[in-house]
């Protein structure tokens, strides 16, 4: 397969403005990648930007609104005659269990992790048809391939975009267009310490069982961007990011009914959501 030149020509990256967008976004255009940054966070968007060399715009829209994301891409493909990349970093965590979240709130995630991947992908799939060449990676999480108590929304959403990854990978079979999944885990961002969670939580609470979590992340950011534009690059299919990663792909694999026992101890303080801070 024809290996991908990002340099010269354009990414979209999604999610620009904070944790692995922003930190894609400084290390492309460091090597010479057009890039058009879109996030609903006009001034953290417009912080990243300042500080990046070459051709960068910045698009705000939020992707769960489907009429905004058209207008984007218009905007996005006006701006930029080249794209050949796609890069989905667009998503927020939750802390709940199921009788502690409401539908709503479950609602909210799913439509940006799921279907904000999904409406920038079709809005774009025209331009990157237009290309000799092209790549989408879609940030999915080690939580598509294990499913852990008190992340359902989460999961679900991830697994979600796996799915969606694959079945348009096969769809797309024979074009120009080739789509990957990268599934990153323990990468230092701050998405968990920053997510969301269910409101009829005690605040503290949730702090404790996402500190708990964070403090489990080894990969750091520069090192999960390096890997994840070198995939978009090879244009890979499945990657895993982060040595937790690479353990609960092979575990899921081998113990597909059994892997919650081995994981429980090590996630139990992450994902109580119910017992009292002392």
């Amino acid at each position: 397969m024809r290996r991908l030149t990002l340099a010269g020509n354009t990414t979209v990256i999604t999610g620009a403005a904070s944790g692995m967008g922003a930190e894609l976004a400084r290390r492309l255009a460091a090597t010479g990648v057009n890039l058009a940054l879109l996030d609903h966070n006009a001034q953290a968007l417009a912080s990243v930007a300042a500080d990046l060399p070459g051709t960068v715009t910045t698009h705000i829209v939020d992707l769960r609104d489907d009429e905004a994301v058209v207008a984007a891409a218009a905007e996005v493909t006006a701006a930029h005659p080249r794209i050949n990349a796609l890069i989905t970093c667009a998503g927020s965590s939750m802390l709940g269990s199921l009788d502690q979240l409401t539908m709503e709130e479950m609602r909210w995630l799913v439509d940006v992790n799921l279907w904000g991947t999904v409406s920038i992908t079709k809005a774009l799939l025209p331009a990157l048809h237009a290309r000799p060449a092209a790549h989408i990676t879609h940030l999915a999480s080690v939580y598509a391939l294990a499913a852990p108590a008190g992340r359902i929304p989460y999961s679900m959403s991830k697994f979600a975009v796996r799915g969606f990854s694959e079945a348009l990978r096969h769809e797309l079979e024979g074009s120009t267009v080739t789509v990957g999944a990268v599934y990153p885990a323990g990468v230092r961002t701050g998405i968990i310490l920053h997510g969301r969670y269910a409101a009829s939580i005690d605040p503290a609470v949730a702090a404790r069982a996402a500190s708990a979590q964070a403090a489990m992340y080894h990969t750091e950011p520069t090192d999960a961007a390096a890997r994840i534009i070198r995939a978009t690059e090879r244009r890979s299919i499945r990657t895993m990011v982060g040595r937790e990663a690479r353990l609960i792909d092979v575990l899921t694999r081998v113990a597909p009914n059994r892997y919650w026992r081995v994981m429980r101890g090590a996630l139990r303080q992450a994902t109580d959501t119910t017992t009292p801070v002392s």
